[in-house]
C-alpha cells in the first residue's frame, strides 16, 4: 500500500515533457503524468511553456494504480512551482578575451608541434 492517496498534494522532479503532458517522478518507485488537460483552466498550446525539466514541481493527485505504481496528476489551480533550474549568468571579467587572445598564439604553436611530432614529421 503506497503513502499516495487521491487529492494529496506532493512534490516530484520533472523527468520528461511531451506535447500531451508532463512526467513526475515521486519517488524511486511511483511516477506518474500531468495530462495537458490538468495544466490550466486556459488553453495550453505548448506544455515547455509551465515547466522545465528537472524542475521540482508540487502536484495533486487525482489516481494512483497501485499496481503500475503510476499516478494521474495536476497542477491545475495550484501554485505549483518551487524552484526553477537556475542558470548560471555568464560575468564577464575586467580583462574579457585578453587573457584567451594573449595565450591562443601558443596553444596553436604547441598542438602543431605536437602533431608533428606524432606523425613522425619533427
Amino acid at each position: 500500500m503506497t503513502d499516495f492517496k487521491c487529492n494529496d498534494i506532493v512534490t516530484g522532479c520533472v523527468t520528461g515533457i511531451e506535447k500531451y503532458g508532463i512526467f513526475v517522478s515521486l519517488n524511486n518507485y511511483y511516477s506518474g503524468l500531468v495530462h495537458i488537460s490538468e495544466i490550466s483552466s486556459n488553453y495550453v498550446k505548448n506544455v515547455s511553456d509551465y515547466v522545465e525539466i528537472g524542475e521540482t514541481i508540487k502536484v495533486k493527485i487525482l489516481d494512483v494504480d497501485e499496481d503500475n505504481h503510476h499516478l494521474k496528476l495536476s497542477i491545475k489551480d495550484l501554485d505549483y512551482r518551487i524552484n526553477r533550474k537556475s542558470k548560471a549568468k555568464i560575468v564577464e571579467t575586467a580583462n574579457g578575451f585578453s587573457t584567451l587572445r594573449s595565450s591562443l598564439n601558443h596553444w596553436i604553436i604547441s598542438k602543431k608541434e605536437e602533431l608533428l611530432i606524432q606523425r613522425g614529421i619533427k
